[in-house]
């Protein structure tokens, strides 16, 4: 695999020259990789697009969450697709950079890459530059896990696009594929490889997949009293733009 590669070819211990690294540097890799992946998924870009370009903050606005869906909702197609490309950014660049530090350290490239990804999704949701109120790291596992599990990211977006074609509801979607998310990488893995898949990868599986639905707790609530949003298939009719925007900024404390 890719990570691999990174390791052998251009990672931090063949840059040394070390086959075996000593017992601290192996463990200050490990820390490295955490920090650097918080570091970097607390960078939110839900929060720097609405303020650079919009002068607002996204938590103000919609559901209170800075993430993708609520830039959609709140301030539309561009603004939403820029936090999507940020999100995917980072959480891409917190995977490599685990596996390039922890190649040759005790838990090895795949499960630094695994590492470094769990700490951006911690950063997302709880960034350090943002008084620790970020967003819900859906797009940040789903990135790790499109990188370092394909497999078991396609299994989960069927998962998710079917909960989403039933229901209409965004948030049901991602808890359940959250839900199926260890059951779904440790069957995928007895398939494909023939050997269960490790305890930290199936450590991972359960840390990130509980992380998820605990994010959308409020949601879960709100779809049990019926209140949550649906998402409209439907193409809406068009409307003056002036009175569109003054309308939605009127009315965005009431989305979702």
């Amino acid at each position: 695999m890719w990570y691999d590669f990174v390791a052998d070819r251009i990672g931090l211990n063949s840059l040394l020259g070390l086959e075996v690294l000593p017992e601290w540097l192996s463990v200050t890799e490990m820390l490295l990789a955490a920090v650097f992946g918080y570091l970097l998924g607390s960078i939110n870009t839900a929060i720097i697009v609405s303020k650079r370009l919009y002068g607002k903050d996204i938590r103000e606005f919609g559901s209170g969450n800075a993430g993708m869906t609520n830039m959609f909702r709140v301030f539309g197609k561009k603004a939403g697709f820029l936090t999507l490309a940020g999100d995917v950014l980072k959480s891409a660049l917190a995977v490599f950079i685990g596996a390039w530090l922890c190649g040759g350290s005790y838990i090895g490239s795949m499960d630094g890459a695994y590492l470094a990804g769990l700490f951006c999704i911690i950063g997302h949701i709880m960034p350090v530059f943002y008084r620790f109120k970020g967003g819900k790291g859906v797009i940040a596992a789903a990135t790790m896990i499109l990188l370092l599990d394909p497999y078991v990211f396609l299994c989960l977006i069927v998962i998710f696009g079917l909960v989403l074609l039933l229901t209409r509801y965004v948030s049901m979607g991602s808890v359940i594929a959250a839900f199926f998310y260890p059951a779904v990488t440790y069957i995928t893995h007895r398939y494909v490889t023939g050997y269960p898949p490790g305890v930290f990868k199936m450590l991972f599986c359960f840390v990130c997949g509980l992380l998820v639905i605990f994010m959308h707790r409020e949601n879960i609530k709100r779809v049990y009293h019926g209140k949550e949003n649906r998402v409209s298939f439907k193409k809406k009719p068009p409307a003056d733009e002036d009175d569109e925007d003054e309308d939605d900024l009127d009315d965005l404390d009431e989305d979702e």
